[in-house]
């Protein structure tokens, strides 16, 4: 079984929406609340708080704010985990440290659990039935694998004020045509190789095949700048003042502008990504960190307008965003991708014939690769493509059959601790029965009934 999200419009009246937005009010104050105790204990007593603390918090902290008690417990516990996944995240070096949120900046909240809604559909269009609230929403869309849903997220975007549900499906997974790597058939398996100048660039053994890069955000930046600028003449909010109404109408102005670049980009890379997933069964790239390759330029460079350029070209294609989706949508029909660390591999200094390495081929300017040891010349974005194919299917001079031995790995190899509701329930569980045996109670799972 694999875990697919599905995600609806949902359509409330006036009064449903005034609920909607009284209960993302909430969970943005316990988000927040939760985040400020682990600050002061910090601070005062050097002290740090894990999530089973805040949780078992919960129940006095209804008794005081009684807003909260209206609301589904697994929903709050939802909130606080969610303060826990980001101080996992800031303390693995992933992002930085959580801050207070700011109710405009929230996105909404979820039931990490069957506890406290019903979903009313077979995946086509329905109705979402909160039992917290006491609302039913009449909600929109199509789903492509449908079961019976486990989690649900509420999600509102700002920018048009459009509310959402989305949830979370378990639907059993296509058994995979290639069991191990002796299994791996080259019948139908490409290369691709991601940039800026051409979006990607696909070796498939025979012929190149280039997709060029939209520059969505190009064709809109003058009308973002116009707007930030017009923005900029506004009265922002400001401590003791409010924005003007002139500001608040340029800001929706200027996010429907970002919305929408942001809209067409996901269309372009769903189309690819699916065209690409259709035809071929093994896809092979290198382990790229779009994080790491859109970092500022260092103090005192004198080419910091060039690496702001080159970021916002990364960011503009979406180099992890198609890597993921390409993924999905070919391990979805069965095949595998493979991720070859580039560390290694060094597809964009090598040589396809000779398997020379040339390091003055890192540098972007140089465009077309012409190699001194062998002649062959090739423009950058294919030989790197022609590289990585090669070494996937074992005609790379210099390297070895195995492909685990030179540390590449599919895509499903890695697992991520994210420690989600579902393991937390377990583990307590499994703390509950212990402390069972020796006679200490303990304080219920996290799917307990609200």
């Amino acid at each position: 079984m694999v875990t697919r999200r599905q995600t609806f419009r949902l359509y409330p009246n006036k009064a449903q929406e005034k609920a909607l937005f009284d209960a993302r009010r909430l969970h943005c104050y316990l988000y927040n609340a939760c985040i400020s105790h682990r600050q002061t204990e910090y601070k005062l007593g050097n002290k740090s708080v894990d999530y089973y603390t805040q949780q078992n918090a919960l129940p006095a902290f209804k008794k005081d704010w009684v807003e909260f008690a209206a609301l589904n417990s697994q929903s709050l516990q939802g909130t606080v985990k969610r303060v826990d996944l980001a101080y996992q995240s800031f303390f693995s070096g992933m992002r930085g440290k959580p801050k207070l949120k700011s109710i405009r900046n929230y996105s909404g909240w979820g039931y990490p659990g069957r506890s406290g809604w019903k979903a009313t559909t077979e995946g086509h269009h329905g109705t979402l039935t909160l039992n917290d609230l006491g609302i039913t929403l009449k909600m929109r869309g199509q789903a492509k694998d449908w079961a019976t849903p486990g989690t649900l997220m509420i999600v509102f975007k700002p920018s048009k004020r459009q509310w959402f549900a989305s949830f979370t499906v378990e639907v059993s997974a296509i058994e995979a045509k290639f069991g191990s790597e002796s299994d791996l058939k080259y019948e139908s398996i490409a290369a691709y190789d991601l940039g800026t100048e051409t979006a990607l660039t696909l070796f498939d053994g025979t012929d190149f095949e280039t997709v060029e890069n939209p520059r969505l955000s190009h064709k809109n930046d003058e009308k973002v700048r116009k707007a930030a600028k017009q923005k900029r003449r506004k009265r922002a909010p400001k401590k003791g003042s409010k924005a003007s109404r002139r500001w608040k109408k340029i800001n929706k102005r200027e996010s429907s502008l970002k919305a929408k670049v942001a809209r067409q980009r996901k269309d372009w890379q769903h189309k690819v990504t699916s065209d690409i997933a259709s035809r071929y069964d093994i896809g092979v790239t290198e382990k790229l960190s779009t994080k790491g390759m859109t970092h500022s330029a260092k103090k005192g460079s004198c080419r910091k307008k060039q690496k702001a350029g080159l970021n916002k070209s990364i960011l503009s294609v979406g180099f992890g965003t198609l890597n993921k989706m390409i993924t999905y949508k070919i391990e979805q029909k069965g095949g595998l991708v493979l991720q070859l660390p580039t560390r290694i591999i060094k597809p964009s200094q090598r040589c396809p014939k000779c398997n020379a390495v040339h390091k003055e081929w890192a540098e972007l300017k140089n465009r077309h690769h012409a190699c001194p040891d062998c002649g062959f010349e090739i423009p950058r974005d294919r030989g790197s493509a022609m590289v990585m194919y090669n070494v996937a299917t074992n005609q790379q001079p210099g390297f070895g059959t195995s492909l685990v031995s030179l540390g590449c790995f599919s895509s499903t190899s890695e697992t991520r601790k994210t420690g989600s509701m579902k393991q937390l329930g377990q583990k307590k569980r499994q703390k509950s029965s212990a402390m069972a045996e020796t006679g200490v109670l303990e304080t219920p799972s996290a799917y307990a009934v609200g």
